[in-house]
Parts: C-alpha cells; sequence; structure tokens
C-alpha cells in the first residue's frame, strides 16, 4: 500500500481494534466492538475471558500467553483453543520471550508450533516477539531469526508488541527487520504506542500489513476519507 492510497477506509481495514486493560468490563468489551464496528476496522482484539461475545461484521482476535509468555505452551495452546471454541477467529500469542533473549531459537519454534497445533490450520496465528527487548538484546539478526522461526512453526504473522513491556512498542526500524525476515507473503502487525496517523503511515510504509491500536478513531481520523 502506498503514501496515496492511504484513506481512512483503507487503514481501518488494516487496524486491529484492541482492548487489554486489566480493568477492562464487559460493558467495556461490548462498547469496544460497537465502535470497531462503527469505524470498520479488521478485527476487534480483546483478552479470553471476554468471550463468548458478538463482535457482528468485524473479526474476534484474542490474545494467548498474554503479557508476559512465560505460560507452559501447553497452557498457551489450550487458552488458544477454548478462546477458538467461544468464536475467536484470530489468536496473538506471546512466545518466551525469555527463550529468545537466551538464543534458544528452538524453543520459539516449539512454543509457536504447540498454540498452531491446538488452534488448527484455520485459525490466524499472530505471534507478538516484543521486538524492542530483542533489538535491544540480541540485535537485528536475533530478531530476524525468531521471526523466521515462529513463521516456520505456522505462524501467519509476526507482531512487534504486547503493548505492556516497558522497553516499548512498535517502532519503524522493528517494522523493516521483520518485514525482511518474513518476506512479502507472512503478515506483519505494528503494534504498541501508535498514536497518531503519522506514525501509523510510516509503519505501513515500513511494511507492517495490520496495525493493533487501542485509540482506533483517533488514529483513523488523521487519514482522509
Amino acid at each position: 500500500m502506498t503514501n496515496s492510497n492511504l484513506n481512512r477506509a483503507a487503514v481501518a481495514a488494516l487496524v486491529d481494534h484492541t482492548l487489554l486493560k486489566p480493568e477492562a468490563t464487559r460493558a467495556d468489551a461490548e462498547a469496544a466492538v460497537a465502535e470497531a464496528v462503527d469505524l470498520g476496522v479488521h478485527a476487534v482484539c480483546l483478552s479470553p475471558s471476554m468471550l463468548p461475545i458478538d463482535t457482528g461484521a468485524v473479526r474476534s482476535c484474542v490474545v494467548a500467553g498474554f503479557p508476559s509468555g512465560k505460560h507452559h505452551s501447553l497452557v498457551k495452546a489450550a487458552e488458544a483453543r477454548f478462546a477458538v471454541e467461544s468464536g475467536a477467529r484470530e489468536i496473538d500469542m506471546v512466545i518466551d520471550v525469555g527463550a529468545a533473549v537466551g538464543g534458544h531459537y528452538d524453543e520459539v519454534f516449539a512454543d509457536v508450533m504447540t498454540v498452531r497445533q491446538g488452534i488448527g490450520s484455520d485459525v490466524l496465528l499472530k505471534v507478538i516477539v516484543e521486538s524492542a527487548v530483542l533489538l535491544g538484546t540480541i540485535g537485528e539478526d536475533g530478531l530476524t531469526q525468531v521471526c523466521q522461526k515462529a513463521v516456520q512453526a505456522g505462524a501467519d504473522f509476526v507482531k512487534t508488541s504486547t503493548g505492556f513491556h516497558p522497553a516499548g512498542g512498535a517502532s519503524v526500524r522493528a517494522v523493516e527487520v521483520m518485514r525482511a525476515a518474513v518476506g512479502p507473503h507472512v503478515g506483519v502487525k505494528a503494534s504498541g504506542g501508535i498514536r497518531t496517523a503519522e506514525f501509523a503511515a510510516e509503519l505501513i510504509a515500513a511494511g507492517a500489513s495490520r496495525l493493533g491500536l487501542s485509540g482506533s478513531r483517533a488514529v483513523l481520523e488523521g487519514f482522509p476519507l
């Protein structure tokens, strides 16, 4: 997508409207769904405890192993499978970031594969790698290897961040590295700290094919109709 194509509807089609605050209530989730439908976004991303919920015309996206990634792989897989059985069409799982930092890339592979096996092949799987942490510890080569292992294990997307880690969220450089790592046919989701249309446009130009936004309306209103 070129900058000339970045109108509001086109960008909305890339957005996962996100509500993952620990204090969020079911009423908050229902309001998030209503806003997602109103904005015409791709999906609404919620915590698994909010299911089942009718998301109407938008897809249901649910997190697993969130936000630390320190759950056992079988627990992540069970959580993801239960979410799918309760209506989720997309799963955003968090890897064990410590395994990646320690260079144990085969553990990352096994973690992702376990979740993929748990949800089957028809559900979209996005893998959150906490790119700010990886860039700051194991560098671009490490981030590249983690993304490639995730794809080899069955990921449909690699995703920058939970938005909860103090190291930070999405960055243009992280998206560039991740896009180069996975090639043109795997998704790259930028998430965490995206609050302006300008930053969203930069991330899309860098290779992001999905955006995770909690303030979706404010960002989308920065794009022309």
